[in-house]
């Protein structure tokens, strides 16, 4: 979603934002086309994906072909996805849900109407897929039904809160509720483990290698799904920085889930990353497809809607998965731009509307402000940017944070748990 300008005003720190008019008599003109040629690029890292499947583990037939069924559903996902969001995109300008890209403000870009809230289209059809997997995984007596179903019962009410932000632009200290609000059938449901491993160094102190934290590991579950869902939506306001950082963790999430497939002797750990992939499998395939839309120059902003959805849609497959302290260092970009964006979210420093970089439209480059955000910081580091180019930078630096939890976690195996 890039940077967009709202008529209504409520202190939201969001890079985000619409200005909504009467509609118009004249038809506005289609959106733009997919971007086929970049898709076919990115689908090159799928080669190591498949390969660890295929090859390079040994992984239990049934738990492959579960996968795989997923594989093909998440795919026919994507293609059902790139064929609704223009047929959406008409149905939201319609009503006058659209905006305008202040990335662009000065040039022709920036006085053509973009559709608004198109991650309504992702969110349903994950759901669809979501569903309809059940049929080819799981019996009616299955002990992870009943977590599976809660955990579309979570992105379900996260989805539709989204929707009601970007409709209603409802106040920023509101949206910090609203994840905590959606996480409650998870909590609900899960009857997992409220254990946690004492790191090595740490057993001879305190004496015990098991912590049973009990209904504090379920506050805990809760916080990481308010963290989750809000870190991706304020690190945000360039055009396909939120769809591509999300797509570049989902793909960190899979590999880390197959590695541990592969390595593990024991089923039901074996379970819980194959369950952590029938999640993030359909939300990979449908991101990708909005992504086609959404990459730099935008044709379709994706709307706190996505924003919500996905990160909630990560934060169960963590939380699902049993590897919550993974997820969170697969998500320092986030968390480096939360920890800048805590003096301004704080009340500590006064917090303008919109947090966005000056667009200069003679160079076409953005400057930095001194507002504390990781877009703001590369630019004041890095210097002058084109907006394409500084989402290029921010990526490469979430791909290689994802790259340093693999190295790391290479590292303390065997010595830290």
């Amino acid at each position: 979603m890039a940077a967009r300008k709202r008529a209504v005003s409520s202190g939201d720190p969001s890079s985000e934002s619409t200005q909504r008019k009467q509609p118009q008599e004249h038809p506005d003109p289609p959106i733009a086309p997919p971007k086929w040629g970049l898709l076919l690029k990115l689908s090159i890292f799928s080669i190591p994906y498949f390969y660890l499947i295929f090859y390079h583990y040994s992984i239990d037939p049934q738990l492959r072909r579960s996968i795989l069924i997923n594989a093909g559903m998440s795919l026919a996902g994507f293609f059902v996805t790139v064929r609704m969001i223009p047929v959406a995109s008409r149905y939201v300008l319609k009503r006058n849900l659209f905006g305008y890209d202040i990335n662009k403000k000065g040039t022709s870009q920036g006085n053509v109407k973009v559709p608004e809230s198109l991650g309504i289209v992702v969110g349903i059809v994950f759901l669809v897929v979501g569903i309809l997997f059940q049929y080819f995984n799981f019996t009616a007596d299955s002990n992870w039904l009943v977590e599976y179903n809660a955990a579309l019962a979570c992105v379900c009410f996260m989805t539709l809160l989204g929707f009601v932000d970007d409709v209603l632009d409802v106040p920023w200290r509101v949206k910090l509720l609203l994840p905590s609000i959606a996480a409650l059938p998870l909590l609900m449901a899960y009857a997992g483990h409220t254990t946690i491993v004492i790191p090595k160094p740490l057993v001879q102190h305190i004496g015990i290698e098991i912590l049973d934290l009990g209904w504090i590991y379920k506050l805990y579950m809760g916080l990481l799904a308010v963290f989750c869902t809000n870190s991706i939506n304020i690190h945000a306001g360039l055009n396909g920085l939120e769809v591509r950082q999300t797509v570049v963790i989902s793909s960190a999430i899979l590999m880390h889930n197959i590695m541990q497939i592969g390595a593990s002797k024991d089923p039901e750990y074996k379970q819980a990353h194959a369950f952590s992939i029938y999640l993030v499998q359909p939300l990979l395939a449908t991101s990708l497809a909005l992504f086609s839309f959404n990459w730099y120059p935008s044709s379709v902003f994706v709307g706190d809607t996505y924003t919500y959805f996905a990160g909630m849609t990560m934060a169960v497959a963590g939380i699902l998965g049993h590897f919550s302290e993974t997820l969170l260092i697969f998500f320092l970009p986030q968390v480096l731009n939360f920890l800048l964006s805590l003096p301004q979210l704080s009340g500590y420093i006064p917090c303008p509307r919109h947090r966005l970089p000056r667009f200069d439209p003679q160079t076409g480059l953005l400057t930095g402000t001194n507002d504390g955000t990781l877009v703001n910081f590369f630019l004041r580091t890095l210097g002058r940017k084109s907006e394409k180019a500084l989402c290029v930078y921010l990526l490469v630096f979430q791909a290689l944070a994802c790259c340093f939890c693999f190295f790391l976690r290479y590292l303390l195996a065997g010595w830290y748990k």
